[in-house]
């Protein structure tokens, strides 16, 4: 055989191997199956999941994930680590303390998604203005196994008040305890989420409503718990809420994954959210804070190497 010959066979073979590759990985994210675990109806997990999961049917092309509606950050964790669901949203706080757990799968992160602002939400008929105001009141601290649940429990202790004994409490998820709010079945409840949470700014427009100001709460909260930040919410935040400005608890949220997920699919999930950001801020306000700079801030949960094979290329 010539030389000519030779090379236009070795590149022959070299076009038909690197199509075969791109074929194999096209193949590979045909077949990726995956759940993710997205809080419930109403809040801003969930649907920032639902527009996700339908951006990447588009980009990466993956059949469409499955969205699990769970009780919030501590149930997308543990069903994370189980291999339940294979992505999922959570709070930094609830992330750290499940990674320290024993748990048969590690937990990696995709992304710093957008921040939540722990909102204290109070009927404006009622004389409450502080944490310690809520003594004797029906009170619902979010859902069993939800990150609401987590930073509600965390603040009563910082102010000394036991919710089996100093509230009426309740644990209820977001719809149910906006739909007892609404119903005058309900005095208050935590909610942690973006700003304004779609469900929040719903119940304002059929209650008088107030936030309660935390300024005397977080010193205490935030010297035992590192991972929490504080701002001020103004208030334009909603609409319809009174109150005014108000010094509240904020808590970073990442798009995480387990161990089982490959660096290929990672990679190619983390460049999917990002090309699917205008479809993110329709579903939410709130993805307008994801940029690159920011997402790699998952401390104390490390990124995916997939993740990192992205954000390296992109040259963050």
């Amino acid at each position: 055989m010539s030389g000519t010959l030779l090379r236009l066979h070795a590149v022959g073979a070299a076009l038909a191997l690197a199509t075969l590759s791109l074929t194999a990985c096209g193949d590979d994210l045909d077949q990726v199956k995956l759940t993710m675990a997205a809080g419930s109806p109403g809040g801003v997990y969930h649907a920032l999941g639902t527009a996700l999961a339908d951006a990447w049917t588009r980009d990466p092309g993956i059949p469409r994930p499955q969205v699990a509606t769970t009780a919030g950050s501590v149930d997308n964790l543990d069903r994370l680590r189980a291999d339940q669901a294979q992505v999922g949203f959570s709070a930094a706080d609830a992330a750290e303390r499940k990674q320290q757990a024993d748990g048969e799968h590690k937990l990696y992160a995709l992304a710093r998604m957008h921040d939540d602002y722990l909102q204290l939400i109070v009927r404006d008929d009622l004389p409450a203005t502080k944490l310690a105001d809520l003594k004797g009141l029906r009170v619902s601290v979010g859902a069993r196994d939800s990150g609401v649940w987590l930073i509600a429990q965390r603040l009563l202790e910082s102010a000394g008040i036991s919710p089996e004994t100093d509230l009426k409490v309740q644990y209820m998820d977001l719809p149910t305890s906006a739909d007892a709010m609404r119903d005058n079945a309900l005095d208050a409840f935590f909610w942690s989420g973006g700003v304004p949470t779609e469900r929040v700014a719903t119940l304002s427009s059929a209650v008088k409503l107030r936030m309660l100001d935390l300024s005397d709460v977080l010193p205490k909260l935030r010297q035992a718990f590192p991972v929490y930040g504080s701002a001020t919410l103004p208030a334009s935040a909603y609409e319809r809420i009174g109150g005014g400005p108000v010094v509240t608890l904020v808590v970073r949220n990442f798009l995480l994954v387990n161990d089982t997920m490959s660096d290929d699919v990672a990679e190619a999930l983390v460049r999917g959210l990002f090309q699917a950001q205008p479809a993110l801020v329709d579903a939410s306000p709130v993805a307008r804070s994801i940029e690159h700079r920011s997402a790699i801030e998952t401390t104390p949960i490390e990124l995916h190497p997939g993740a990192m094979r992205y954000y390296r290329d992109v040259k963050v």
